[in-house]
């Protein structure tokens, strides 16, 4: 098992910073740490940070005041790369998501899957250990229609599957729909989860839609209920 398409440092760094707005342990207003002690923090230097907080500013997050410093501003959330990622680290809720790939194949369809229903008999299959903070805390299997043009190869199946979409495929992810429920682990569960397979397990299912409102993909997450929370804030 390997991982793949990790992000860059500073594109980590923003991504974590927004999901903490998101989340709510930063608010509007908050004034952020001087840059030169944010970027000890995270052991990066000065320049790098500036490029985390400029892509914060660009999602409307960050409001930048000069001689003052850098605020959470009024602006959209739910921009960042893991938007539709819903599980958070327990206790205290955040961790930046990361994945590891266990396996990739293009295949045929199981019939159990009705909701891929274009004409296309195949579909992209992913399967990938999540964690959060560097702590795995659950497994997806994922399900692609093929419908749509391009190739997945482990090296282009980034940490985030709906930025991979858009890039390789020209997929857009526009809304998801999840049914929370319990379930027993799979067999094909990695040892590095430490959990048990058909122990019960937390279980998220998900149908993605594109942006013509047609299912592009199911997936399965089975999520251990000591070490995440399935967390939707609303709006």
């Amino acid at each position: 098992m390997q991982s793949y398409g990790a992000l860059p440092t500073y594109l980590r760094i923003a991504e974590t910073l927004t999901i903490d707005i998101e989340a709510g342990r930063l608010t509007p207003g908050d004034k952020l740490p001087p840059e030169r002690e944010m970027a000890l923090m995270h052991g990066v230097t000065v320049t790098t940070l500036r490029k985390s907080l400029r892509i914060l500013t660009e999602r409307g997050l960050l409001e930048r005041r000069q001689g003052s410093g850098n605020y959470v501003a009024e602006g959209q959330t739910g921009l960042g790369t893991y938007a539709l990622f819903r599980l958070e680290a327990v206790p205290g809720g955040g961790g930046l998501p990361t994945a590891q790939l266990i396996s990739l194949r293009h295949c045929v369809k199981p019939a159990s899957l009705p909701d891929l229903g274009s004409t296309a008999p195949k579909a992209w299959n992913i399967r990938r250990l999540r964690a959060l903070n560097h702590q795995p805390v659950a497994i997806e299997d994922i399900w692609l229609d093929d419908r749509f043009d391009g190739v997945l190869t482990p090296a282009t199946v980034s940490e985030s599957l709906y930025k991979t979409y858009r890039e390789k495929l020209g997929l857009t992810i526009a809304r998801a729909e999840d049914r929370i429920g319990l379930g027993p682990l799979p067999d094909w569960a990695p040892p590095a989860l430490q959990s048990t397979p058909g122990s019960i397990m937390g279980l998220a299912r998900r149908r993605a839609f594109d942006g013509y409102g047609a299912v592009a993909e199911v997936s399965f997450t089975w999520f251990d209920t000591s070490r995440a929370a399935y967390v939707a804030r609303i709006p």
